[in-house]
């Protein structure tokens, strides 16, 4: 932590090191943490954007879909020149353009049992931008289990949904304290059954990168033991408190 910013990076973050709150002391440790993003959509795409303009030092990203026409337009990393390629490929490459500073480990596979503890201990931050509940479980259960910091999100129409768990806080209530159902259908929250405005995407996955920046710093309130719930057809949000539940499966 005592490696003095050089001038390009002072010029390149100028604008968030003034911000009293940061400087350059937490300009350094958004330069050392570790992020892993799960899923490369509307919701990852963001993410991953705003978290290497902020000077994240190291991300993963895990999916194994490939570009669609459907994706681009709420998928902001990806163009029709990218069709029928890789996510976390072109991902990637868009992400180096904007930051080449940036380590970014892809995973061109999905989070599994076999596999999730392995990839998820190696971060300190995680960022569910999966869209389906088997997939989200994972993550929360060994975010749990890891004791690592979680911010998921959720969208569907024009409506999104942001969480946020501490699990070092042995108090905090976990994503199967929300859906305490054994079994959730996918269908609930599916953009290709459901549909989605793009912007619905791109607001949910800023602000989950938000909240990202503010744990790697220290700042603000975050909505630990809450849920932020975003009607953005209307402009109405507002927050729900989450009771964790003594005998919760997790």
């Amino acid at each position: 932590m005592s490696k003095k910013l050089n001038k390009k990076e002072i010029e390149r973050f100028s604008r968030q090191i003034i911000l009293k709150r940061i400087g350059s002391l937490g300009q350094k440790k958004i330069f050392q943490s570790k992020v892993l993003i799960v899923g490369a959509g509307g919701l990852g795409c963001s993410v991953a954007e705003f978290l290497v303009r902020a000077g994240v030092g190291n991300i993963g990203i895990i999916d194994n879909d490939l570009v669609d026409l459907s994706n681009i337009h709420r998928q902001s990393l990806y163009d029709i020149n990218d069709i029928n390629n890789s996510k976390v490929k072109s991902a990637k490459k868009k992400l180096n353009k904007i930051n080449p500073k940036t380590i970014i480990k892809t995973y061109n596979t999905r989070l599994n049992n076999r596999n999730a503890e392995k990839i998820i201990k190696q971060y300190e931050f995680i960022v569910d931008g999966s869209d389906n509940f088997k997939t989200k479980f994972l993550i929360n259960d060994n975010s749990v289990k890891l004791k690592k910091f979680l911010v998921v999100g959720a969208i569907s129409k024009f409506d999104g949904h942001l969480f946020t768990y501490n699990f070092k806080d042995k108090k905090t209530p976990c994503l199967r304290c929300f859906f305490q159902e054994d079994k959730i259908s996918d269908d609930i929250q599916n953009c290709e059954y459901e549909g989605i405005l793009g912007t619905v995407a791109g607001i949910i996955g800023t602000l989950q990168a938000h909240e990202v920046l503010k744990q790697i710093l220290n700042i603000g309130q975050n909505i630990n033991e809450k849920i932020l719930i975003l009607d953005l057809l209307n402009l109405n949000f507002r927050k729900a408190k989450i009771q964790k539940q003594k005998r919760c499966i997790c």
